[in-house]
């Protein structure tokens, strides 16, 4: 895919895109923490969204992540208006995917705060795929600097792994909505492979890769949500010890794989000004 380079007036109507997009993803979250109207999104839809409503639910101080990630999508807003990104081919590149992310999140918020269960799985899935997309993108951009380090790949990489895990708990919680038991054997081994899931997803993830800032941002937060999925079913208000072993096992493995990634990415990234340096006979 060939990237064109920014032009005044894709600038100009990017810039507002994204903007536009942050007051919809603003107001969403203003509904959804109970700043505009009665209570947050864990007390609505029957409270199904709650840190103990499914056996895959994170325990409730894994949401604080989002504290993050928002800082992380703010500053891609006002990143978006400094004067560096006018020539930037990662601010240009990326600003339709992120405005779809920032956009869907404030609508997720208000599918949820109204107990859409089912709106709100369809629009976490928009969210995935168009994090996908942004990765997609950044495999053929050339290296800027740590501004599209910070506000592109980290932040692009944190709202992700968060995403992955976030999904498969909108996914249990919509389906205990139509009636699916939330606990039993049937529901502990659901759980299992939703979490095996998780963890071939964020490999997969991780191997399409070769970004640095987003894999370390990606599986941190995939890590983070997988561990206190465990530390809910461990300790917290609905136990399931299989459940909790195996989101603890399965943070392990994820950690393990990002590390890995890393490691390899930044040791072919030294080697290769080693090899350029070698005479030639």
């Amino acid at each position: 895919m060939k990237v064109s380079p920014p032009t005044p007036s894709s600038v100009a109507g990017g810039r507002i895109l994204v903007t536009l997009a942050a007051v919809v993803w603003l107001l969403g979250t203003a509904v959804g923490t109970g700043i505009l109207g009665e209570g947050g999104v864990e007390s609505q839809a029957g409270g199904l969204l709650s840190d103990h409503a499914t056996l895959i639910a994170p325990h409730g101080p894994a949401f604080s992540v989002w504290l993050v990630i928002y800082v992380g999508m703010a500053g891609y807003v006002v990143w978006q208006w400094l004067p560096r990104a006018t020539t930037s081919v990662w601010a240009s590149a990326t600003r339709v995917p992120a405005a779809i992310a920032l956009a869907l999140n404030g609508i997720w918020l208000q599918a949820a705060f109204a107990g859409l269960l089912g709106v709100s799985v369809l629009v976490m899935a928009g969210i995935l795929v168009s994090l996908c997309w942004i990765v997609a993108i950044g495999k053929q951009l050339p290296k800027e600097g740590r501004q599209e380090l910070v506000w592109v790949q980290v932040t692009c990489g944190l709202y992700l792994g968060w995403i992955c895990v976030a999904t498969v708990a909108n996914v249990a919680a919509w389906l205990v909505d139509l009636g699916v038991p939330p606990t039993g054997e049937n529901a502990v081994g659901l759980t299992v492979v939703m979490l095996l899931v998780v963890v071939v997803l964020a490999a997969v993830v991780l191997r399409s890769t070769t970004m640095v800032g987003f894999q370390i941002g990606f599986t941190c937060t995939v890590a983070w949500g997988l561990a206190w999925v465990g530390v809910a079913r461990l300790t917290g208000q609905l136990i399931s010890a299989p459940v909790g072993w195996a989101a603890v096992t399965a943070a392990g493995l994820v950690l393990v794989v990002g590390t890995i990634r890393v490691v390899q990415r930044l040791g072919s990234a030294k080697a290769r000004p080693a090899q350029r340096s070698v005479p030639q006979g």
